[in-house]
Order: structure tokens, then C-alpha cells, then sequence
């Protein structure tokens, strides 16, 4: 057997792929094994999503195998590699095939025997109804985990309209105070006390998103992913329409109305972003951003949007950015924290401090009725 092994280095230059022989028990289970991974279904799948089908998945390996390894340096080993692997999975389709058919024989001579014996068979008809059954569990399942979601979402909806009422009124207090000519510093402090903590968006959650009552969203700087609960089980690809544009996204089954569909906050790459299904019963959308520099305050424009002040990237995702990007996200963090205490941002204490330096070289000014902003 002809088993293949990467050696990749830890530069930009090409792995190599050598080809070594072996017959151990030991390197054949192991071969077997890996045939039955699914681990990289996901990511295949969305590569087969892009290419538009099996020669376009074919082509993108055989593309990668060309560019960045030596394996078809060695053309006839190349060729008996490929061959080999083709037999195999052949042979094993085969078998499928032949046993799917005696399987089915078998059912039809169960049929006969149960209708010559007076009790027709309704296998079929139980089968379709077990099948609807199971969908109908999943989809009363799905509109219930939605309206906890929108329940949840009307919940934090209404703190910030009381907040924002709040915030009104302490307005209306210091604007009367104004106008009666009263001092301005109390007036002053007692808005910032009540507006510092006001919040000024949905509360993000762990993740930066929010969960909406069709979906769910979660974030980093560079991308964002979507998760669209279905009302089905094992679902398939051919059985959905999702549809992503620079600004646009649509998810939905398809012969029924779409369960996302609107204009996104900001533009992606749409070339980049892909989809899976995830345990039949979810789609999940990987959405590039276009600005890698910004986040979003929602997926569609529309909905209720997120507290952009309470985003708190993780330092893990911190450390995979260059060191301009870095500080430029560790400042806008800074100033997020600053804001929520009612306290200056680094541009604004830079302002300060100046003015401080200016008043301190110039003694001989009266600053008392300045008024800065």
C-alpha cells in the first residue's frame, strides 16, 4: 500500500510529499480509520459550496497538491496513488450499493409474504409519517427557542427605553437648571451620575453579538457568523436557499419563505464568506467584513442594534494582531471604558492636559469664564 506523508516546514517554502512504502497492520488501520473522518466535512463542503460541485472540489486539491507540494514529481506514483484510492472508494461504493439491494429484495419479500398472509404492509406510508412527525417536533422546538429569544430581546428593548427615559428627564432637569440660573456643577454631576451606566444599545453577549429571535450573531473585528435555527431536521444543502452579496443576506428552505433576509450593517467580501449546516438543523453563515477595523452593531439594518461601548474583544484574538492593529483596538477598548465611567477618552484627556500645561505657561490669563469644549 502507498501511503503519503507532509512534512511541512515552519517557512514560506514549499512542503514537500514523499511517497513511502509499507505493509504494517498498524499504517493500514490507521489508513482505514481516517477514511471514516468527518472532520473536515464542514470545511469540504463549503469548498464544494464555492467550486459549484465535485469538479470544482477535485480540481481545488489536485490545484493544491500542484502548488504547494512535490507530488506530481513522480508522475507514475502519482498516478498509482490517485488509482489506488479511487479503487478503494469504488469498491467500498459498490458494496454499499449491492447491500442497499439486497436489503431492499429482502423488504420486498417480507411484503409479499405479509400480503399473501392477508396483512398488507404500510412500512412506506409510517416511514413518511414518522418523517413529518420529527419535523413538526423540530420546528415547534425551534418557534420556542424564538420567542424565549424575542422575549429576551423585548426584556433588554424596554431597560433601554426606561434608561433612555431616564436620560431624558436628568436632561430636562439640567436644562431647567440652566435657564434658572442656578450653579452649574450640581446639575452637572447629577447627569453624569445618572447617564454614565446608561446603556446606549442591547448588552452584547460573551461573544460580542446578540441573539435575535431568527438568529444569532457573534463577532470579531474581521468577521462575523450568523447561526439560522431551522424548523427541520437533517436538513441538506439542496434543500436550503442562501444567498450572500456585498450587502445583502438570505437564508431559508427553500418553497418557503425566507427565515433571514435583509441588507447587512456594512459591506463583506462576498467571494470569502461561506456557509455549513451544523447537526442538520442549523446554518451557519461566515460573513468576511470588508472593514476588518470595525465592529458591527447588528447583522441587518433594522434590528435593534448592540451597546458598541460593552465589546470586549478577547485577549487570545488580541495577541493574533499585528502591533499597529493591536494598539489601535487596545485605544478604542481604553476609550469604550472610559466612556461607560463617564470619563474622558485618551484624545479628549490629550486635550485636557494640554490646556492644563497652556494655563500653567500663561499665569497672567483669566480663564474663570472660558467655556471649552
Amino acid at each position: 500500500m502507498v501511503s503519503f506523508c507532509f512534512r511541512f516546514s515552519h517557512s514560506r517554502q514549499k512542503n514537500h510529499l514523499s511517497h513511502t512504502h509499507t505493509h504494517t497492520h498498524t499504517r493500514i488501520h490507521a489508513y482505514t480509520s481516517a477514511m471514516a473522518d468527518e472532520r473536515f466535512d464542514s470545511m469540504l463542503l463549503a469548498i464544494a459550496q464555492q467550486q459549484q460541485g465535485i469538479d470544482g472540489i477535485l480540481d481545488t486539491f489536485f490545484s493544491f497538491l500542484g502548488r504547494k507540494t512535490d507530488f506530481f514529481t513522480q508522475p507514475e506514483m502519482a498516478r498509482s496513488s490517485v488509482q489506488q484510492v479511487m479503487d478503494r472508494y469504488i469498491a467500498i461504493a459498490e458494496a454499499q450499493q449491492r447491500r442497499a439491494k439486497e436489503a431492499e429484495a429482502a423488504q420486498q419479500q417480507k411484503a409479499q409474504a405479509q400480503a399473501q398472509a392477508g396483512h398488507p404492509t404500510s412500512s412506506r406510508v409510517e416511514v413518511l409519517e414518522d418523517d413529518d412527525e420529527v419535523n413538526a417536533a423540530a420546528a415547534a422546538k425551534a418557534a420556542q427557542a424564538a420567542a424565549e429569544r424575542k422575549a429576551q430581546l423585548e426584556k433588554a428593548q424596554k431597560a433601554i427605553d426606561e434608561a433612555k427615559a431616564k436620560q431624558d428627564a436628568a436632561e430636562k432637569a439640567k436644562s431647567e437648571a440652566a435657564a434658572a440660573e442656578q450653579p452649574a456643577e450640581q446639575p452637572a454631576e447629577a447627569f453624569a451620575e445618572t447617564t454614565a451606566d446608561a446603556p446606549r444599545g442591547l448588552p452584547p453577549t460573551v461573544d460580542n453579538g446578540f441573539a435575535y429571535e431568527k438568529y444569532l450573531f457573534s463577532q470579531s473585528l474581521q468577521e462575523a457568523e450568523v447561526r439560522v435555527p431551522l424548523p427541520a431536521t437533517n436538513v441538506r444543502g439542496k434543500q436550503l436557499n442562501v444567498v450572500i452579496t456585498g450587502n445583502h443576506l438570505t437564508v431559508g428552505m427553500k418553497g418557503q419563505p425566507a427565515i433571514v433576509d435583509g441588507d447587512l450593517y456594512a459591506k463583506v467580501r462576498a467571494e470569502e464568506c461561506m456557509w455549513t449546516i451544523e447537526d442538520g438543523n442549523t446554518v451557519v453563515v461566515t460573513l468576511y467584513k470588508q472593514n476588518a477595523m470595525e465592529w458591527w452593531k447588528t447583522i441587518f439594518l433594522g434590528d435593534p442594534e448592540i451597546d458598541l461601548q460593552k465589546v470586549m474583544p478577547e485577549n487570545s484574538k488580541l495577541d493574533d494582531l499585528d502591533s499597529d492593529t493591536r494598539q489601535t483596538v487596545e485605544k478604542m477598548m481604553y476609550d469604550q471604558r472610559q466612556k461607560m465611567m463617564g470619563k474622558p477618552t485618551s484624545e479628549e484627556q490629550k486635550k485636557q492636559d494640554m490646556l492644563k500645561k497652556f494655563m500653567e505657561a500663561h499665569p497672567e490669563m483669566d480663564f474663570s469664564n472660558a467655556k471649552f469644549s
